[in-house]
């Protein structure tokens, strides 16, 4: 079997290349190395993952280059034959869309059409791509549940994603390509986004900074293990959808449908207030911060928590890590990766 991840090197990208090549998958990397945040850390992965293809004499190819270029993206598929696509790249961030919208429509959503054409065209057996738990927007009924309405969202970000959702259900249907999209909660851990609070929040401690707290840390997140993620993935990945024999077109339930094409929420399940993840950051490091309370950011939301009940039914895992144990695992490999 041949993958191709696309945001290979990412941070949910790179692990999962890396959980692959252990495993001796041939893996088929495709990465724009755009400057979002410090490039410096996509090349410290991507070598990581050089040094592991070797180790385990697993063959790994890495493409340099945008979701938006077709013509690349289908000489991809020609080339290597991939027979699964995991689409993890993506213009990243909430906040970043308000002020970049032009860069989510193009890379989200024209380099996702373009993903979905590479795989109509070769048929693949199975796409697995990042959706998120943005998506729910102004959703007031928790934990949230696959099959909630997503119709509301609160900012071009979630939008993004949520189109992304829609636009494969169509190709489910039209090509019986079977689509998973996993909605992501909050994931963090070792080798992680700089443009995120846990790395954030730790640079400027061990630099003796403040730290920005939005809504004064009354924001709660359902904060998900990397490993706990790339876990779920893996077992998607063996396991396609398949069309749900029982749908029910008068009610229809937007996680699943007539054609092979499932959503599922993966989220740790135990969400926690921003001054809790504080804590138990402040308690790894040994530092207690210096906190400078702001109100909500625009396009944030204020409470994330997943139903993962469908999932676990479909894949019999459900993540596990609790959020001390995910920390302080993240502040040991930050210690050794920046020598603080």
């Amino acid at each position: 079997m041949t993958v191709l991840v696309t945001g290979s090197v990412g941070f949910i990208g790179f692990h999962l290349c890396r959980r692959l090549l252990f495993e001796g998958t041939s893996v088929v990397g495709f990465d724009n190395f755009n400057d979002y945040y410090d490039p410096a850390l996509k090349i410290a992965r991507s070598n990581e993952l050089d040094i592991i293809a070797d180790k385990t004499a697993t063959k790994y190819t890495l493409i340099k280059g945008d979701l938006e270029n077709a013509t690349l993206l289908e000489e991809v598929f020609d080339a290597h034959g991939p027979n699964i696509v995991v689409n993890l790249a993506a213009q990243a961030g909430v906040r970043y869309s308000i002020e970049n919208p032009s860069i989510y429509i193009q890379s989200n959503l024209v380099g996702f059409g373009n993903i979905l054409e590479g795989c109509r065209k070769y048929n693949i057996n199975h796409l697995i791509y990042a959706s998120s738990s943005s998506v729910y927007g102004g959703n007031k009924s928790y934990p949230f549940s696959e099959k909630q309405g997503t119709n509301h969202p609160v900012s071009l970000y979630a939008a993004s994603k949520r189109a992304n959702e829609i636009m494969a259900h169509t190709y489910s249907h039209l090509y019986e390509l079977p689509t998973t999209g996993l909605r992501f909660f909050t994931v963090y851990g070792p080798w992680g986004r700089p443009d995120m609070a846990l790395f954030k929040f730790t640079k400027a401690m061990l630099e003796n900074n403040s730290i920005e707290v939005f809504n004064h840390g009354k924001m709660v997140r359902d904060f998900t293990y990397i490993d706990d993620i790339i876990e779920g993935i893996i077992r998607v990945i063996n396991k396609p959808p398949e069309p749900n024999p029982s749908f029910d077109y008068l009610t229809q339930d937007p996680s699943s449908s007539w054609s092979p094409f499932r959503i599922f929420n993966i989220g740790n399940s135990s969400p926690i207030t921003l001054i809790d993840y504080i804590n138990a950051l402040e308690l790894a490091l040994g530092i207690t911060a210096k906190k400078v309370f702001l109100p909500m950011q625009p396009g944030d939301v204020e409470f994330t928590s997943a139903d993962i009940s469908a999932l676990e039914n479909w894949i019999g895992f459900k993540p596990s890590t609790s959020v001390n144990e995910g920390i302080s695992k993240f502040v040991e490999w930050y210690r050794a990766f920046y020598k603080v």
